[in-house]
């Protein structure tokens, strides 16, 4: 990840309430209406009780304690429908954003550079597109709604206790507003731990799923303790991480109970002394206790909803760090839509580096013909594979150009060009499922009979018929339960049934033995007909029909030529061919 990319900064309440909860303000003022009516129901109870205490039972009056009674019924009927409705409502619509956002930052993610993904481990990617929108459900879901509520009530209950008693409510008041203010100081505090947490969840994840990709490594090497260890130490910081946020947590719930108990005591005196000197009823005080508790629960209420609220708003700082960086074809300039190609491609004094002031490949210049094979040789490191990403698209050149029949490679809009494009990568990888799905990848809708000139030209089922299930057979993650061979000759039968313009072919008989090359090599002189074709191979012996061999040595192009030619030279590559022969 280049920092040059990255934007900081945190998400705005303006910025949340614009894209989630304005979009949902149906939902959301439908919510606010149930919770208004819920709220006021609840209040029924106490004003209820002081009639009962001050009317009803002193005046013996049976006909108003039926109507009492009946009215307290209805309002906690009311209560429980309208609280069930409000679940139900936002609740529902909570995990509905929850996946809208997921689809949402699994979409650009899936859409950044190369660059992106060979600087950022998949489980952290995991991470930010599973966990980091959970949060929001607390912006959209009941939480908002409670805390609207929990606001409303204790409006209405600060009114009526200031009815009742204005100078016990003003004794309330004082703890309440300095619970307030410790409650912001600490949700302040708390919002960079919840980001900071995210950050270390993500880091133990990714380094969890490496793990588990790499058990064989793992455990050929006996490195269980070694793995043990550092996911142990991960598990620790974000323990401590999390003890951090329940230690700022807590400070305010402790604040919460002192503050409020204080206020409670006070109440009790204050209350028990207008009592005997006959300045309020009993009835008043039992209302006013009651409603004090209406007013001090939603406030300690919200005390754990800005928890929330603050985990929230730190996962979507980190989902908004991600959407920011720009996506392959972000900058505008790819507008050409190419039609079915011809597949001239010419490189142009193109530079490419992975770190600033590193250049991998250097002002290289070559001219690959439509339907011709291009065969990149040289040393491990030397910028082969670079190369052929260059070609494929998947990195850009830092200077030069790279045209594809006659158009700039980075003015022509990625998918136009890469439908046309076939690829066979030295990591041979395969998805989860069976060889069939596996080798229709790149055209789901094809034919059985496309399915089987595939299968036939990549010689798949020379293996298959031995499988019980054939190409039914399930492979396992990444294909592990074939061997290396087998998996390469899936690789191939995807890109014959791409049947593409543009082949790039890295290292494409790398794992097999010398009777599968054999089988393999006829294959792939078929599929390269009348395509463009870049081949990267350390065995040079698959490569003396092509076209034009270029011999890269430290991101240059040493030599260039056909076999015959450069083998009569006998120069940098005559030296690679002659000393793999003695091997």
């Amino acid at each position: 990840m280049t920092t040059k990319n990255k934007t900081e900064g945190k998400v705005t309440m303006n910025h949340v309430f614009q894209t989630i909860i304005w979009p949902r303000r149906k939902q959301l003022f439908l919510g606010l209406f149930l919770i208004i009516i819920s709220r006021l129901s609840g209040l029924v109870l106490p004003g209820a009780s002081k009639i009962l205490i001050d009317d009803v039972i002193p005046s013996n009056d049976l006909q108003m304690l039926k109507w009492l009674v009946i009215g307290v019924a209805a309002a906690i009927t009311i209560q429980a429908v309208t609280s069930y409705a409000l679940t139900q409502i936002l609740s529902v619509e909570a995990q509905h954003l929850i996946a809208k956002l997921r689809s949402k930052v699994q979409r650009h993610i899936i859409q950044l550079p190369i660059r992106f993904f060979d600087n950022t481990k998949t489980g952290e990617l995991v991470s930010r597109i599973m966990t980091d929108v959970e949060g929001v459900r607390n912006l959209v879901g009941t939480g908002f709604a409670q805390m609207i509520g929990g606001v409303l009530t204790a409006v209405i209950s600060l009114v009526l206790l200031i009815y009742i008693s204005p100078l016990m409510t003003l004794y309330v008041l004082v703890p309440v507003i300095i619970f307030g203010l410790i409650s912001l100081k600490a949700f302040g505090k708390i919002r960079p731990i919840f980001r900071e947490r995210g950050k270390i969840n993500a880091e133990v994840t990714g380094r969890l799923t490496e793990t588990l990709g790499g058990i064989r490594v793992i455990k050929g090497f006996n490195a269980e303790e070694q793995e043990i260890l550092t996911f142990e130490q991960g598990v620790e910081r974000l323990f401590l991480n999390v003890k951090s946020s329940l230690t700022t947590t807590s400070v305010v719930t402790s604040s919460a109970t002192f503050l409020l108990g204080l206020a409670s005591a006070g109440i009790m005196g204050i209350g028990g002394y207008m009592i005997m000197d006959g300045q309020m009823t009993f009835g008043d005080f039992l209302a006013f206790t009651l409603y004090l508790g209406f007013m001090i629960a939603p406030i300690v209420q919200m005390s754990n909803i800005g928890s929330q609220f603050t985990e929230a708003f730190a996962g979507l700082d980190r989902t908004e760090e991600i959407m920011n960086y720009p996506l392959e074809n972000s900058d505008g300039a790819r507008t050409i839509a190419l039609p079915k190609i011809v597949g001239n491609i010419i490189f142009q004094d193109v530079s490419f580096a992975y770190e600033e002031g590193k250049e991998v490949i250097k002002n290289i210049s070559f001219n690959a013909p439509a339907g011709s094979v291009t065969a990149l040789v040289g040393t491990s490191g030397s910028g082969k594979t670079t190369i052929a990403g260059l070609a494929a698209s998947f990195l850009n050149p830092d200077s030069g150009i790279i045209t594809v029949d006659g158009h700039d490679l980075q003015k022509v809009t990625l998918d136009s060009y890469r439908s046309q494009l076939g690829v066979v990568l030295q990591d041979d990888f395969l998805f989860e499922g069976t060889i069939k799905q596996n080798i229709l990848f790149p055209r789901p809708d094809s034919t059985e009979e496309q399915l089987h000139q595939a299968v036939q030209a990549a010689h798949v089922q020379e293996f298959t018929d031995r499988f019980e299930d054939g190409l039914d057979t399930l492979i396992g993650e990444r294909g592990v339960k074939l061997s290396g061979g087998q998996r390469q000759r899936i690789a191939i039968a995807r890109a014959i049934l791409a049947n593409p313009r543009i082949l790039v072919l890295d290292e494409a008989t790398s794992n097999l033995d010398t009777e599968s090359e054999s089988l393999i090599q006829a294959s792939l002189k078929e599929l390269m007909k009348g395509r463009t074709t870049f081949v990267i191979a350390h065995r040079l012996s698959t490569i003396r029909q092509a076209d034009q061999i270029l011999v890269i040595e430290n991101g240059r192009i040493a030599e260039q030529g056909r076999h015959d030619e450069l083998i009569a030279k006998e120069g940098r590559y005559y030296q690679l061919y002659t000393y793999q022969a003695r091997i």
